[in-house]
This record gives C-alpha cells, structure tokens and sequence, in this order.
C-alpha cells in the first residue's frame, strides 16, 4: 500500500531568483487549486545571496504547503534535488526551474501520465526554446544527440528542468556532482525504464539572467562520460582495465618479437640488418609491453577496492513477499 501523504511534491532548486519567486509560487498554487491536489512545494535556496531566502520564508509563512530548505553556500542544482527527493512525500514529484522558463500548467498532464499511464518518468521536451539559437539551441542540440547515443534513453532535451517523477524512483536513485542531467540514465540504471517525455511550452527569462553558460555543456559531457564509464564497469573494472591491459601486452609482445625474429632471420641468412635497439619500433614495443601491465594491475586494485566497497551488493528490489 502506498504511504504517500500527498499527491505532489514539487522541487524548486534555485539561486538568486527573489523577483520570479511569487510569480511562481501563485501560478503554481493556482493550478494545484483548480485540479484539486494535496501537494507540497519544496524550495531549496542554493546560497542565494539575494533576499531569496526571505521571500521563501514570507511566501512560507502564507501558505502551510510550502517547505524550504537553506543552503550555507552554493552546492550546485544535484545537491539541491539531493535533498528535495529525500524530503518529498509526494505520489509524484516534480522538478522546475524558478525562473519562469517552466510551466506549471504542464503539470496535470505530466501527473496523469505518470499516475494514469504509469511511466517511470516523463521528461519535458522543450521543441520551440526562446533561448538564443547560437549559444543554447545548437550546443544543446548536439549535448542532447550525444547523450542519446551514449545513454540509450531516447529523449530529446535531457537537461530540461520540468519532469515528473514517481516517488520510487527519486528514493532510489543518488543525485550527486552534476549528474542531475542524467536522472533518467541513473533510474534506467536502477531498473526503472518506463521513461518517455512530453512536449512543453517554454518562455523567455522574465527576470533577471541565467546562471549557466556555454561551458555547462562541455562539463555535462565529461560527466556523461564518467557516468558511462561508472555504469557501465563500476562493479567490474576489471573487465575493462583487465582487457585494454591484455591487449595492449599482447600488441607490444608482438611488435617485440617482430623485430627480434626479422633481425634474428636477416643475420642468418648474410643480409644487412639493424640492432634492434636502433629500432624505434622496439621502444614503442617496450612502453606498450610496460603500459599493458600497469592496466593490468590497475584492474587488480580496482577490483579489490570495488569488492570492498559498501554498495558491492546494493540492488533495487521492486517486491517481495
């Protein structure tokens, strides 16, 4: 049986957003309102060091439905969403940006796919974006191709902040680093693998400027990347380090032994011939031979290291009896 005390649980992570906070918060209270859920908004201010705070706390003392949490210093967003899955108590949960740019309108349909239709997760997909086409359109076109090969998981604008959850899934994956770019990578990890998305409407910034630039995008990939190598080998390293090792042995003992046997064959048979230490083939060969035991050890300590880690035998459950 379900322990949920509400139908919502939305999660605003924010910075220095003081101006678009009551806007927001009345829109979404609103919506709540005219569809008749039980919700609770989670505001959790990332070391804002305008009067965020403040609004949050007057908006707060206002309405009972609205939480907040404070952060001593900037964390980043995943921190954030960190701590509002842990808080939440929503069937469904809700992430959005607090600056306007998200919709709260989109919100009863993204609840009825995720209640009614019964998916996992349902990401916003922001097909008509009022950002500028050179510095955001096109890089996020080409974040998003990149880590739909990457990742398996078919969706068009991964990074958009306004997707619906359920509960189970925001207990059950670790929102670490930057890695709340991946959320539906991490819960297809975790075995929740019902993960769609829905075309939404998007606005320009109404109050003051973003707090991501262009560089956001280089760090998404190199977090892409690690994210992929962590799934893909974290309880395995050997596997990975073990095999480029061998390979890596295996192409130096044969160039080694290639220059070995041509000088061996050129001697005997009277032609000229070149030492082999004159050979830069020969060094190549040795630095291959040296690094394909370095992978290999590093698999071995690597291997040691996961089998004592602590999550060596964590696995999601989804029932028992």
């Amino acid at each position: 049986m379900d322990n949920y005390t509400k139908d919502l649980s939305i999660v605003i992570s924010l910075f220095n957003e003081e101006e678009s906070l009551p806007e927001l918060v009345s829109w979404i209270q609103e919506v709540m309102e005219e569809q008749k859920y039980s919700y609770e908004i989670l505001m959790i201010n990332d070391g804002s060091t305008d009067r965020s705070w403040d609004v949050i706390k007057e908006l707060a003392a206002r309405d009972s439905n609205i939480h907040g949490i404070c952060f001593r210093r900037n964390y980043g967003k995943s921190a954030a969403l960190y701590e509002g899955f842990k808080a939440a108590q929503g069937r469904v949960v809700v992430t959005m940006d607090a600056d306007l740019q998200d919709s709260p309108d989109e919100i009863p349909e993204m609840y009825r796919m995720v209640v009614e239709d019964g998916w996992d997760i349902v990401s916003g997909w922001k097909q008509h974006r009022k950002d500028n086409k050179l510095t955001k359109n096109l890089p996020s076109k080409l974040y998003n191709w990149t880590a739909r090969k990457v990742t398996g998981v078919k969706l068009h604008d991964m990074n958009c902040g306004l997707k619906a959850y359920k509960n189970e899934v925001v207990k059950n994956v670790e929102v670490y680093s930057e890695m709340h770019r991946y959320i539906p990578y991490l819960a297809k990890n975790a075995g929740f693998t019902k993960i769609t998305e829905k075309p939404v409407y998007h606005q320009k910034r109404k109050y003051g400027v973003s707090k991501f630039g262009i560089e956001r995008f280089v760090n998404g990939f190199l977090d892409l990347l690690s994210l992929w190598f962590l799934s893909t080998f974290g309880k395995k390293p050997m596997h990975f380090f073990g095999f480029t090792g061998l390979v890596t042995f295996f192409a130096g003992f044969v160039c080694a032994l290639w220059v070995i046997i041509e000088k061996l064959v050129h001697q005997f048979s009277g032609a000229k011939f070149r030492p082999v230490t004159d050979q830069p083939l020969f060094y190549l060969a040795l630095v291959a031979l040296v690094i394909g035991v370095l992978l290999f050890l590093a698999g071995f300590i690597c291997e040691m290291i996961s089998r004592n880690g602590q999550e060596r035998n964590r696995y999601n459950i989804r029932e028992e009896f």
